[in-house]
């Protein structure tokens, strides 16, 4: 979804601005021992890049396959070569032009100091600022069209009701963008009342996407994530919707699967 993002942007020559207010690392090594632990990205991006899609399927893929080709020499005819994969901030770097502008908003230090590191970019700015002050900081920027990503840890209580609250905040100030806000699915009522706070911010074209591993919803445990998507590129919907259904059998820990792609407002 963020190369779709970022290339409908980059069909128009004017400059774009992109503010990521949670960035992370950047480049994480899947080898290390924190994902060798876990072992969750063999049955996410691990699975994806080694099943046979569709043409169709595939051509969509293509430009997210391509970013993480470029950090793992080989991957292109071998699966298997995959060590490491980028973060937003690099997909974003990927795809921006020389007069796109990039902001990456990182807190934690050793965490930053990675970003720093695989961050070498006159485009871009790694910022200590905190995301959610940043949406407040740096919109509106001078730039008419851009994103908005905002992804962060769900580790404090209330995160679901400050996450739709800054974006109505944000909207007001910057009607243009787009907005991504990531969030997952685990507690089924939260996600609920998530929903509807959105909903009655009212802004017009705020596009919801759910991805559940599993066809069946358990409280309390993580059965998938969600993006709210405002302003989305007018062919988005759908072709998440295509995508989405080819990756439910690859990735579901069930081998089913259950995504959903729908307006919690449509375009006046």
């Amino acid at each position: 979804m963020l190369t779709r993002i970022l290339a409908y942007l980059g069909q128009k020559d004017a400059a774009f601005r992109v503010l990521d207010t949670h960035a992370g690392a950047g480049l994480y090594d899947l080898s290390g021992s924190e994902a060798q632990r876990t072992g969750e990205w063999e049955s996410g991006v691990g699975a994806v890049l080694r099943a046979d899609f569709k043409p169709e399927i595939a051509a969509l893929l293509a430009p997210w396959r391509q970013v993480i080709a470029g950090f793992n020499p080989g991957l292109d005819a071998d699966p298997s070569a995959l060590r490491h994969y980028p973060g937003s901030p690099l997909f974003a770097l990927a795809l921006a032009r020389p007069q796109d502008r990039l902001l990456f908003c990182e807190t934690e230090p050793g965490v930053r100091a990675a970003l720093d590191d695989v961050v070498q970019d006159l485009r871009a700015k790694v910022l200590p600022t905190d995301g959610w002050q940043a949406l407040a900081a740096y919109l509106p920027p001078k730039e008419r069209r851009g994103l908005v990503l905002v992804d962060p840890p769900f580790e404090e209580a209330g995160e679901f009701h400050r996450l739709a609250a800054t974006l109505a905040e944000a909207y007001k100030r910057w009607a243009t963008g787009i907005y991504a806000l990531w969030y997952p699915i685990k507690d089924v009522r939260a996600v609920d009342a998530f929903q509807r706070e959105i909903a009655r911010a009212a802004i017009p074209k705020t596009l919801r996407i759910e991805f559940d591993t599993r066809a069946v919803r358990q409280a309390g445990v993580l059965s998938g994530c969600g993006l709210i998507v405002v302003n989305p590129p007018f062919t988005l919907a759908d072709e998440i919707r295509t995508v989405l259904a080819a990756l439910a059998p690859v990735m579901a820990s069930d081998g089913v699967g259950r995504s959903r792609v729908g307006w919690l407002i449509p375009e006046r």
